[in-house]
């Protein structure tokens, strides 16, 4: 047995492809589920037309809180120690505002009867 080469065993290849349980390009069909037609894609503006309507403290919120930021980041820089303290604790309320308003507006929108 020590004179015989090694001959490597040969696979016998499928002629038919793999079964594929999904078609990755089309949704699952679930049953009792009826997924809505998308009418369009929003652009940038369109969507953050429709947000801003939906919850308009968010963007209320986010631009309180970049202001209070520029204007503390100003009086720092100015030397203005007791006012930029001050705004940096107007940012955090802000901040804290903006938390709160989206966490308000992800409830309602979850609480909204679908149409």
């Amino acid at each position: 047995m020590a004179g015989t080469p090694a001959v490597p065993e040969q696979t016998a290849k499928a002629s038919t492809p793999a079964f594929v349980p999904f078609d990755f390009s089309q949704p699952p069909l679930i049953d009792g589920f009826n997924p809505s037609p998308k009418a369009k894609d929003d652009t940038f503006k369109e969507k953050f037309i429709r947000k801003t309507k939906e919850n308009p403290f968010v963007p209320i919120g986010c631009l309180g809180t970049a202001g209070m930021l520029i204007y503390g980041l100003r009086a720092f820089h100015q030397g203005k120690t007791r006012h930029s303290q001050l705004l940096m604790r107007g940012r955090i309320f802000a901040q804290g505002f903006t938390v709160f308003a989206i966490i308000v507006g992800v409830f309602t929108t979850a609480l909204k009867p679908k149409q």
